[in-house]
């Protein structure tokens, strides 16, 4: 079940406009710098009713974009995401909590890798406007965590440092813009 978001969103479904969104991860490499990525296939849905919200979404785990083509192909193999086996990432809300009226933190399932986890994001309302062609939009920011281990991700080195080659830890960051449907 979900509770309903404090809401300067109005209800009603709402998709994903992937030209205007953006579904981005960051890992530390070495210990010592960030890698940022994105993935450039991906969909979703926000539905708000009187009575509750639930969000969805599914990503194309072949389309990660690191701006590095053998890393890309690396991140594809089956040391990481194996898109052979797992060709999406998907994700499904549990509770939609109010935090105040710009923010709310999603409770949901990820799975990825073919394991299913709970995960925990924040999304802040970034506003809602009708864009010049008569169509109500709603701008959310997304941010979270995950633990790459906890789905079967292995893969990793220690250095002479202490650190390890790949962190586990990956932050997750959504910045989208979301149509409501008719």
């Amino acid at each position: 079940m979900t509770t309903a978001t404090a809401t300067l969103i109005p209800t009603g479904t709402y998709s994903v406009d992937p030209s205007h969104s953006r579904v981005g991860l960051a890992v530390k490499h070495l210990g010592i710098a960030t890698v940022r990525g994105e993935f450039g296939t991906f969909a979703g849905s926000l539905a708000l009713t009187e009575d509750g919200a639930v969000a969805t979404g599914n990503v194309t785990a072949a389309s990660v974009d690191t701006n590095e083509p053998q890393r890309d192909a690396h991140l594809r193999s089956p040391d990481f995401f194996d898109v052979e086996r797992f060709p999406e990432i998907g994700f499904r809300s549990i509770a939609i909590r109010p935090v105040d009226d710009e923010t709310f933190e999603i409770a949901g399932e990820l799975t990825l890798h073919g394991v299913t986890r709970e995960i925990a994001l924040t999304a802040e309302i970034q506003g809602a406007e009708v864009d010049p062609w008569g169509n109500e939009r709603v701008g959310l920011e997304i941010t979270g965590q995950l633990d790459r281990a906890d789905f079967g991700m292995k893969f990793n080195q220690a250095l002479g440092s202490g650190n390890m080659l790949v962190s586990d830890k990956v932050k997750l960051s959504l910045d989208i813009s979301a149509v409501k449907q008719s």
